[in-house]
C-alpha cells in the first residue's frame, strides 16, 4: 500500500488537542489565518482558452509533502488524505477527514459545520454521513470547541468498472462553518482537493491544496460542483442564508471582490486568446493576398504556437512560485503582528490582573469586561488590517503577471518577425504590412478590451447593487418577524399583568406564572431558532444544487458558441468582423449570465422569505397556543372570570392586528426606498458606464498622440529600430487599461490606512488623558483603597473612550480622500509611462550620437596626426611646402566623388519628400473633398453636401491619420538611410586619411612607440584596444616602414638621435599644448573667485527670474558675459562664465508643450561631410 498525507487510523470522533502530536494536524503549507481568504480572491493563471481550465496546481514546498491542508482565517484546517490496497481485489481506499481547531493562537468555537465530501466512483462500505444522490456525502456537526479536532474515518472501495490504465479520480471536499468571535465576517468556507490515480495497476493519491483560488481542467470536472466561478456563486446562498444582518453588507463586499478578480481573469484569457487567433489570421490573410508563402506561414505559425506554449508554461511557473512566496511573506508577516498583539495583551491582563487584587470585585469584573471587549475589537481591527494589505499583495502580483504576459507576447511576435526577415523567410514589405496590420488590429483588440472591461464593471456593479437591495429585504423581513414574535410574546405576559391589575390575580401567583410564560416563551423561540437553522441548510442544499445546475448549463452552451466562433473564423480575412462577432458573443454571455444570476438570486430570496414566515407563523400560532391553551386555562383553574378573559384576549388580539399592520407598513415603506434606491443605482451606474468608455477612449487618443509625437521628433531610425520601438509601445500601451479588481482593492487598503491613522491619532490622545489624569491622582493625597477605586474608575473611563473610538464608523472625508488618492495614481502611472517611452527614445539618440562622436573623435585625432607630420616633413626639410601641396592637391578628387554622390542622395530625399506630400491630395481626390469637389454648382444644396461630407468624416480621418503616420514613417527611415550613406562615406574618407597617415609616417619613419604615445594623448576617452586598433591602421598603410622602439635604440648613428630627439620634443610639446588649453579655462589663482562668483550667480538669478515671469525687467539687466546657446526644443540658454570656466544653464519651459511639439519643424541633421570640409578648410589654411 502506498500512503501520502496522514496515515488512515482509526481515531475518535473528538480528540482533545493535549492528548495526540501535535505534529499530526499542523501544516506548513498554510498556516496563514488568511490563506483561505486571500486565495478565494485570487484566480488561478488561466491559460488555454476561456472555457478550458488549467488543473488545480498544488503550490507545496518540498517538506510539506507529509503533511497537506487549507486553512481558514481563523486558524481551522482541513485535510482529506489517505491510502490504497492494491494487494486485494476489490481494491479499498481508506479515507480520513480531520477538521483541525487546535491553532493554540487563533482558535475559536466555530458552529454549524457541514462537510461535503465527493466520493464519485467509490462504494463507500461504513460512513457516518448522509449520501446524496449527486456522488456527495455529507456530514455535520453543530458545534467544534477551540482546542479540539474532528476526525472521520471510512473505507471504500472502488469501482472497477470506473478506472481503467491513467484514469484520475478527483475527489475534493469542502467545508462551511460559522465563527461565533468574529463581529464581521462569519460564514468561511474551504475547499480540499484529493486525487486517486491509477497508473500501472498501482492506484497514487495525492492530497491537494485548494483554497479556492484554482481552476482544475479535466474531463471528469470540467464543470463539476467544485469548480471555482460555481462556488465563489454559491457563496451568495450562504449569506443570505446564515450571515448575521449586521454582518451581510461586509460579507458581500469580500464576495464583490472576489468576483471582480475572477472577472479579470476571465477578461485576461479572451485577449490572449484573442491576439493569438489574430496572428493565425494575419498570417493566414497574408497567404490568400499571396503576400507570403504558404510554407513560409505554416513555418511561421508552428513557431509562433511553440512560443506562446513556452511563454505560458512560464508564465504559470512564475505565477506558483510568486503565489508560495507571497504565501509564506503573509504567514510571517501574519504571525509576527499577531504575537506582538498577543503580547500586549499578555501584559494589559497582568496590569489588570495586579490592579484587580487591591479592589472591590465588582468594579473589577466591570473593568476586566471592558479590557476584554477593546481586545477583542483590537484583534479584529487588526485582522481585517492584515486581511485587506495582503489581499492588496496579491492583486498587485496577479497584474504583474498579466502584464508581464502581454509583454512577452509582442516581443514574441516582433521578434520572430525580425527573426523571419532577417533570415530572408518574410520580404521587408510584408514585414511592414504586417506589422501595420498588427498595430491597427492591437489597437481594435485594445478598443474591445476596454469595452468589455467597462460592460463586465457595470453588469457586475449591477449584480451587487442587486444583492444589496435583497439583503436590505431579508434585514427589513428578519427585524419584521423579530418584532411580531416579540410582540406576540409580550402579550402572554401583558394577559397575566392586566389579570392581575383588574384582582383577578393573587399577588402570589403573579411570579409564578411570570416565570413560567418566560419559559414557555423562550422556549419557542429556540424550536424556531433551531427549526429555521436546519430548514435552512436543507434548503440552502436545495438552492445551491439547482443553481450549479442551471449555471452549468448556461456554461456549456457559451462554451459551445464560443468554440462554433472560432471554428466559423479560421478561414475568414475580415478581422474586424471577427472582432465585432467577439464582442458582441461575450457582451451577449455577460447579459445573459447576470440575468440567470439575478432570477437565482431572487428565487433564493423569495425561498428563503416563504420558509421564514412559514415557521414565523408556525411560531406566532404556537404562542397564541401557549397564551389561550396555556395560561387562559391557567387563569380559569385560578377563578379569573372567563367574561374578563375574553374581552382581554379580544383586546390582545386588536392590538395585535394594529401591529401588524403598523409592521407591514414599516416594511413596505422600507422597500419602496430600497426599490427607489436600486433605480437610483441603476441609472448612476448606467451613466458611469458611459463615462468609463469615453475615458478609455480618451487615454487611448492619448496613446495615438504620443506616437505621432514621437514620430515627429527629428529621428532617424533603422527599419529594425522602429520595430523594437513600435514593439516598446504596444508593451507600454497594454497596460493602459485599469483591471477591475485593483481600483476596489486599493480603495479598501486606503481607508483600513485612512482608518487605523485616525484611529490611532485618537487613541493617542485618550492616552495622553489617561497619563495626566493619573499624574493628578498621584499628586493627591488619600487613602490606598480611595485610590484604588479612583484609579479604577479613570482605567475604566480610558477603555470606555477607546470602545467607542474602535466602534464608531469612519469619517465621509476619508472617501474623497480615497478617490482623490487613486486618480492621483492612475495619473502618475500613465505619466510614468510616457517618461519610460521617452527614456527608450532618449536611448537610442544617445546610442547614435555616442557612435557619430567616437567617429569624429578618431577622425579629428587623425588629422591632427596629419598636421604634425607635415608639420615635421617640412621642418625636417624631407619635403617641401610645394610638395606637400601636391600630396593634398592628389587626396583631395576621391573627396570630392564623395561630395557629388552625397548631393546625388540628397536630391533623391527631397523629391522622395515630395512624393509623400502628394499623398493627402490624393486621399482627398479618393474621397471627393478636394478643392474641385467642393466648388460644386448652386443646384445642389447646402444640406446635401454637409451630409456627405459628415457620413466621410471618419473615414477621412482614418485615412489621413494612417498617411501620416507612413509619412513619418518613412521619414524617420529615409533619414536614417541617408545618415548611414553619410557615414559610409565619412568612414571611406577616414580610410583615405589612415593611409595618407600612414604614408607620411612611412616618409618620416616615426617609431611606433612615439605614435602610440601621440594617439595616446589625441584620444584620451578610447580605450586601448581602440588605439592599438587605429595604430595597426596606420602601420598598414605604411607598408611596416615605421620603426619600432627597439629599432631605434639599436642605432647609435647621429642622425637617428637627433630624430629622436626631435619626436621627444614633438610628443612634449602636443602635451604641453593639451595641458595649457585646459589650465586657460582655470581662472589666476590670486583673484578673488568666491566674490567673483557670487556676483555671476546674482546676475544668473535675476535673469532666470525674469525669464520664469516672461517679462522684461524694470531695470537693465546686468551684462552677462558669453555667449548664449539656443535649443528650439527646450528653449534653453547656455551661460559660460569665462573667468571661472563654468556653465549654467537656463531652461524656459513652452506653454503649451504639445503644440510647441508640432510647431517646431524637423530639424535638419548636419552631415558628416559638411564638418569634414570646414575641418579641411581649416587645416589647408
Amino acid at each position: 500500500m502506498g500512503c501520502l498525507g496522514m496515515a488512515a487510523v482509526p481515531l475518535p470522533v473528538v480528540i482533545q488537542a493535549s492528548k495526540v502530536s501535535h505534529q499530526l494536524l499542523t501544516s506548513a503549507a498554510s498556516a496563514s489565518q488568511w490563506s483561505h481568504s486571500l486565495f478565494a480572491l485570487i484566480p488561478s493563471w488561466t491559460k488555454k482558452v476561456l472555457f478550458k481550465r488549467e488543473s488545480d496546481v498544488s503550490h507545496l514546498l518540498p517538506e510539506d509533502v507529509s503533511n497537506m491542508s487549507v486553512s481558514s482565517e481563523f486558524g481551522i484546517t482541513l485535510q482529506k488524505c489517505g491510502m490504497v490496497d492494491v494487494e486485494h481485489d476489490p481494491q479499498t481506499a481508506y479515507i480520513t477527514l480531520v477538521i483541525n481547531n487546535t491553532n493554540t493562537l487563533l482558535s475559536t468555537n466555530i458552529t454549524d459545520l457541514i462537510l461535503l465530501d465527493n466520493i464519485t466512483g467509490l462504494h463507500v462500505q461504513k460512513t457516518s454521513g448522509n449520501k446524496t444522490t449527486d456522488g456527495i456525502q455529507v456530514y455535520r456537526k453543530s458545534f467544534l470547541q477551540g482546542g479540539e479536532y474532528f476526525a472521520i474515518n471510512y473505507s471504500a472501495l472502488l469501482d472497477a468498472e470506473e478506472m481503467w490504465h491513467g484514469r484520475v479520480l478527483t475527489l475534493p471536499a469542502k467545508l462551511t462553518f460559522r465563527s461565533s468571535s468574529q463581529n464581521k465576517t462569519h460564514l468561511v468556507s474551504l475547499t480540499a482537493s484529493f486525487t486517486i490515480m491509477e497508473e500501472e495497476k498501482t492506484k497514487e493519491i495525492q492530497p491537494d491544496l485548494s483554497q479556492n483560488h484554482k481552476l482544475e481542467h479535466s474531463q471528469f470536472n470540467s464543470g463539476d460542483l467544485f469548480s471555482e466561478d460555481i462556488i465563489m456563486n454559491d457563496q451568495i446562498i450562504d449569506i443570505l442564508s446564515f450571515e448575521e444582518p449586521e454582518n451581510m453588507l461586509q460579507a458581500l463586499e469580500d464576495l464583490e471582490v472576489a468576483s471582480l478578480t475572477r472577472a479579470d481573469a476571465d477578461l485576461e484569457a479572451s485577449r490572449t486568446q484573442i491576439c493569438k487567433e489574430v496572428i493565425a489570421l494575419m498570417l493566414k490573410n497574408m497567404v490568400l493576398n499571396h503576400s507570403l508563402f504558404p510554407h513560409v506561414e505554416k513555418k511561421i505559425s508552428s513557431v509562433f504556437k511553440k512560443q506562446f506554449l513556452a511563454i505560458e508554461k512560464e508564465i504559470q511557473e512564475e505565477y506558483e512560485r510568486k503565489m508560495v512566496a507571497l504565501t509564506a511573506e503573509c504567514n510571517l508577516e501574519t504571525r509576527k503582528t499577531m504575537e506582538a498583539q498577543c503580547q500586549k495583551v499578555r501584559a494589559a491582563n497582568e496590569e489588570a490582573e495586579e490592579l484587580m487584587k487591591k479592589t472591590n470585585e465588582k468594579p473589577a469584573v466591570e473593568y476586566r469586561s471592558l479590557l476584554d471587549k477593546l481586545h477583542r475589537l483590537e484583534q479584529d481591527c487588526l485582522k481585517r488590517f492584515l486581511f485587506v494589505k495582503q489581499e492588496e499583495y496579491f492583486a498587485k502580483a496577479y497584474r504583474e503577471l498579466a502584464i508581464t504576459q502581454r509583454k512577452e507576447l509582442h516581443t514574441i511576435f516582433f521578434t520572430q518577425i525580425t527573426n523571419a526577415t532577417s533570415k530572408g523567410e518574410l520580404k521587408l514589405e510584408a514585414a511592414k504590412t504586417l506589422v501595420e496590420g498588427y498595430s491597427k488590429i492591437q489597437g481594435d483588440i485594445e478598443e474591445l478590451m476596454d469595452f468589455l472591461q467597462a460592460c463586465k464593471k457595470y453588469h457586475l456593479n449591477k449584480r451587487f447593487s442587486y444583492r444589496e437591495y435583497l439583503i436590505s429585504k431579508i434585514q427589513s423581513r428578519d427585524s419584521h418577524v423579530s418584532a411580531l414574535i416579540n410582540a406576540a410574546a409580550a402579550q402572554i405576559s401583558s394577559l397575566i399583568n392586566k389579570t392581575e391589575r383588574a384582582g383577578h390575580l393573587p399577588e402570589s401567583h403573579l411570579g409564578i406564572l411570570l416565570d413560567r410564560a418566560e419559559t414557555e416563551i423562550n422556549f419557542v423561540k429556540q424550536k424556531f431558532g433551531h427549526d429555521l437553522k436546519q430548514e435552512k441548510q436543507k434548503l440552502c442544499q436545495k438552492l445551491i444544487t439547482k443553481r450549479r445546475r442551471e449555471m452549468v448549463q448556461k456554461q456549456k452552451e457559451h462554451q459551445k458558441e464560443q468554440l462554433s466562433l472560432g471554428d466559423a473564423f479560421k478561414t475568414t480575412n475580415e478581422i474586424s468582423h471577427y472582432l465585432r462577432h467577439w464582442k458582441n458573443l461575450l457582451s451577449d454571455h455577460t447579459i445573459e449570465f447576470e440575468e440567470l444570476t439575478e432570477k437565482l438570486d431572487n428565487e433564493a430570496s423569495e425561498e428563503l422569505k416563504e420558509l421564514l414566515l412559514s415557521l414565523a407563523q408556525k411560531a406566532f400560532e404556537e404562542l397564541k397556543r401557549v397564551q389561550c391553551g396555556v395560561f387562559v386555562q391557567e387563569l380559569v383553574k385560578l377563578n379569573v372570570p372567563k367574561l374578563f378573559l375574553l374581552e382581554a384576549v379580544e383586546e390582545l388580539k386588536k392590538e395585535m392586528v394594529v401591529k401588524q399592520a403598523q409592521l407591514e407598513r414599516e416594511e413596505h415603506d422600507k422597500g419602496m426606498a430600497a426599490e427607489e434606491l436600486l433605480q437610483l443605482t441603476r441609472q448612476k451606474l448606467s451613466q458611469e458606464l458611459e463615462t468609463d468608455i469615453s475615458e478609455q477612449k480618451k487615454i487611448r487618443s492619448w496613446e495615438q498622440s504620443i506616437f505621432m509625437q514621437l514620430l515627429s521628433l527629428p529621428l532617424s531610425l533603422s527599419e529594425e529600430e522602429l520595430l523594437r520601438m513600435r514593439q516598446e509601445l504596444h508593451c507600454c500601451f497594454s497596460q493602459v487599461d485599469s483591471s477591475l479588481a485593483w481600483p476596489k482593492i486599493r480603495a479598501r487598503t486606503l481607508f483600513q490606512a485612512f482608518e487605523v491613522d485616525q484611529r490611532d491619532t485618537e487613541v493617542m490622545k485618550v492616552e495622553q488623558n489617561l497619563a495626566m489624569a493619573n499624574k493628578q491622582q498621584h499628586s493627591k493625597m488619600g487613602k490606598t483603597g480611595s485610590r484604588n477605586r479612583k484609579k479604577l474608575d479613570i482605567l475604566k473611563k480610558s477603555l470606555q473612550d477607546k470602545i467607542s473610538i474602535y466602534e464608531d464608523s469612519v469619517k465621509s472625508e476619508n472617501l474623497s480622500r480615497i478617490k482623490y488618492e487613486l486618480q492621483l495614481e492612475k495619473e502618475r502611472h500613465l505619466r510614468n509611462l510616457e517618461n519610460k517611452l521617452g527614456e527608450y527614445i532618449a536611448s537610442l539618440a544617445f546610442q547614435k550620437t555616442v557612435k557619430k562622436s567616437k567617429v569624429l573623435e578618431l577622425y579629428t585625432a587623425i588629422k591632427n596626426v596629419q598636421a604634425l607630420l607635415f608639420e615635421q616633413l617640412n621642418t625636417s626639410k624631407t619635403l617641401s611646402k610645394l610638395e606637400c601641396i601636391q600630396i593634398l592637391e592628389a587626396h583631395n578628387p576621391e573627396i570630392e566623388e564623395l561630395d557629388r554622390k552625397l548631393e546625388y542622395e540628397m536630391l533623391h530625399k527631397e523629391s522622395a519628400q515630395q512624393h509623400l506630400m502628394n499623398r493627402q491630395r490624393w486621399i482627398l481626390d479618393v474621397l471627393g473633398l478636394s478643392n474641385e469637389a467642393v466648388d460644386t454648382s448652386a443646384e445642389r444644396h447646402v444640406t446635401v453636401l454637409l451630409k456627405q461630407a459628415m457620413n466621410k468624416c471618419r473615414q477621412f480621418i482614418n485615412l489621413y491619420q494612417q498617411s501620416l503616420r507612413d509619412e513619418q514613417w518613412n521619414c524617420v527611415v529615409l533619414e536614417d538611410l541617408l545618415e548611414n550613406i553619410e557615414t559610409n562615406a565619412f568612414l571611406a574618407i577616414y580610410s583615405q586619411e589612415l593611409r595618407l597617415a600612414g604614408y607620411l609616417a612611412k616618409l618620416m619613419r616615426v617609431p611606433m612607440g612615439v605614435l602610440h604615445r601621440v594617439l595616446n594623448l589625441l584620444l584620451p576617452s578610447s580605450s586601448q584596444s581602440e588605439v592599438i586598433s587605429v595604430l595597426d591602421s596606420i602601420s598598414k598603410y605604411s607598408d611596416g616602414v615605421v620603426e619600432s622602439d627597439s629599432n631605434a635604440d639599436e642605432s647609435g648613428s647621429c642622425k637617428k638621435r637627433k630624430s629622436q630627439e626631435l619626436w621627444q620634443t614633438l610628443e612634449n610639446k602636443i602635451r604641453q599644448d593639451l595641458i595649457n588649453r585646459s589650465l586657460e579655462k582655470i581662472p589666476s589663482l590670486n583673484r578673488r573667485k568666491d566674490s567673483l562668483i557670487k556676483k555671476k550667480q546674482l546676475a544668473l538669478l535675476e535673469k532666470a527670474a525674469f525669464i520664469h515671469l516672461g517679462r522684461s525687467p524694470a531695470h537693465p539687466p546686468m551684462e552677462q558675459p558669453g555667449p548664449s546657446v539656443s535649443l528650439n526644443s527646450a528653449a534653453a540658454e547656455a551661460i559660460e562664465l569665462l573667468d571661472i570656466g563654468e556653465k549654467i544653464f537656463l531652461f524656459r519651459e513652452p506653454s503649451d508643450p504639445t503644440l510647441a511639439l508640432h510647431n517646431f519643424p524637423r530639424k535638419k541633421k548636419k552631415n558628416f561631410l559638411n564638418s569634414k570640409k570646414a575641418a579641411r578648410a581649416n587645416t589647408d589654411s
